[in-house]
């Protein structure tokens, strides 16, 4: 109900000057936020370029890097966040850890361990509809497994935005859809 502690997860473009605008927003609503930079400095301009890089550090390297990132920190009872693939990674740790506050995932999910168990974790996730990357059928899916796990899920979709469309300076930017996320996300951030 107070100020929140939360890990803020860049997307595949690496930490670009949206993701830290996006931290100073919720810093402005009185929550504590940290940015981990998963890609080591490095940030691109298209989606390929940030996929290669990821895929060439890999998956496993990169959740390290993510899991020593919020480690000092997990004791307080995190908030975990993220961008598309920053969101997966953020989905990842918080399944994990049986301190976490809740989950607010922004244009992305990812798998589900089929173990994962959770007390009532809330999570909301914010997509565009239709998102390239989280087709109807995969949304459906892992909305019943999440709730399998325990989670309490909220979905809010946004029709016609593009997929990363809370990121000013890309293509997909949709204000609108923007400034809703962000609303409802404040207001979700201040119930937990």
């Amino acid at each position: 109900m107070g100020p929140m502690n939360i890990m803020l997860f860049h997307s595949a473009y690496g930490l670009r000057p949206a993701v830290h605008a996006a931290a100073d927003r919720l810093r402005a609503a009185g929550h504590e936020v940290r940015v981990p930079d998963l890609f080591e400095g490095h940030t691109f301009d298209t989606v390929e370029e940030g996929m290669a890089f990821k895929d060439g550090v890999g998956k496993d390297e990169l959740l390290k890097r993510a899991v020593m990132a919020a480690a000092p920190y997990s004791d307080q009872g995190l908030v975990y966040a993220g961008f598309s693939f920053g969101a997966s990674v953020a989905q990842t740790l918080a399944l994990g850890d049986a301190k976490a506050r809740g989950l607010l995932l922004l244009h992305g999910t990812s798998d589900i361990a089929q173990n994962a168990t959770v007390e009532e974790l809330p999570v909301q996730l914010h997509v565009a509809d239709p998102d390239a990357f989280e087709s109807p059928d995969w949304l459906n899916s892992w909305y019943l497994q999440m709730r399998r796990t325990g989670a309490d899920v909220e979905i809010y979709r946004y029709p016609g935005a593009g997929h990363l469309y809370t990121d000013p300076d890309l293509p997909d930017f949709d204000k609108a859809a923007a400034d809703l996320t962000w609303k409802v996300s404040l207001g979700f951030l201040a119930t937990l």
